[in-house]
């Protein structure tokens, strides 16, 4: 009798030891729990600017709204501001162009430091989906990705950073090799160079306190992630968890703004949503930047994608965290003793 409750006990005891062993590794590489913020070496010199990152969302979401795959003139004309603002702040743009289904696309590179063999890039796309202002999608990615340009401007590498700004991320190209991001990532493998690290921002502007506020793909997240819209989160693919781990941390140095992270397998609805898929394909590490795009914002991929929903502060201190990302992975070497 002893010897049956013994087998018995193990029977059940043991599975479910087995089972929340396997729970608990599975949560720590989908969430990246216990990271603490990066220590930094000191102060940045000068922060993101709210009013500059409004100012930019303000005339990309206007003056070219509508800036559809097959609206040339509105897609050009934003490269072309793109370009000018770039050109302001005194650095060389290269127009990486190609055609796809006909018509002629580029984006446009900024490359910072070293010619290296690793390469770390930051990107945005700068279309929209469909006739819409795109404040969010992506406007504000891209915004971001100008205002980090400013910040990084005459700091020193030990790595080749690469700015990009894409075109095409948006149907009917997404996921397909004419998306602007293919092609970069691309012609870094085909050149014999490698993304070190790819962090893609896609839409970083939105946010909210309201309780209930922020959706998730499964509704089981809601138990591990907030449900209000208040953080930034860092999105990825489920072997890159190491990465991802030091990416939340350097981010996490820079502000005092929430940052959450998942690497989940690539079924999950979202994890792929941006221009990190392309390099990944290739190989690299890549991440999204992301404030949820449609989890939280339910003007996404609509008319009221306006300017005036978006939170400056905020996205200033989301600038702020990716420029600790380059920092800590590019920048220059840290000294030991």
């Amino acid at each position: 009798m002893r010897r049956s409750r013994k087998i018995l006990v193990a029977g059940i005891v043991l599975p479910l030891l087995v089972a929340g062993v396997a729970a608990a590794y599975a949560w720590y590489r989908l969430t990246q729990p216990f990271v603490s913020a990066a220590a930094t070496a000191a102060p940045a010199a000068q922060t993101a600017s709210a009013a500059r990152l409004e100012q930019l969302v303000r005339k990309l979401s206007t003056d070219f709204s509508n800036r559809t795959f097959d609206n040339g003139a509105r897609l050009e004309g934003a490269a072309a501001y793109l370009e000018s603002q770039l050109a302001r702040l005194g650095f060389k743009v290269e127009s990486q162009r190609f055609t796809a289904e006909g018509r002629p696309y580029r984006n446009l590179v900024v490359k910072l430091g070293p010619d290296t063999a690793d390469v770390t890039v930051v990107g945005a796309h700068y279309d929209v989906a469909g006739e819409q202002p795109g404040a969010d999608d992506n406007a504000s990615g891209v915004a971001g990705l100008l205002e980090l340009a400013r910040l990084l401007k005459g700091q020193s590498f030990r790595q080749r950073v690469e700015l990009v700004f894409y075109t095409n991320e948006e149907p009917p190209f997404f996921r397909t090799p004419h998306m602007g991001s293919a092609i970069h990532a691309r012609s870094l493998a085909e050149s014999g160079k490698r993304a070190s690290l790819m962090l893609s921002l896609e839409c970083i502007g939105y946010f909210s306190d309201e309780p209930g506020s922020q959706e998730h793909p499964v509704r089981l997240l809601n138990a591990i992630y907030p449900t209000t819209g208040n953080f930034i989160s860092l999105v990825g693919f489920y072997q890159d968890g190491d990465v991802a781990r030091q990416v939340k941390a350097a981010m996490k140095s820079a502000s005092d703004l929430p940052v959450y992270s998942i690497n989940a397998p690539g079924f999950v609805v979202g994890v792929d949503f941006s221009d990190h898929l392309n390099y990944w394909h290739e190989g690299y590490v890549g991440m999204m930047v992301t404030d949820t795009a449609f989890y939280r914002n339910k003007a996404y991929h609509t008319p009221q994608d306006t300017a005036d929903r978006l939170d400056y502060g905020r996205m200033a201190k989301v600038v702020e965290g990716v420029r600790a990302v380059v920092m800590q992975h590019a920048g220059p070497a840290v000294a030991t003793r």
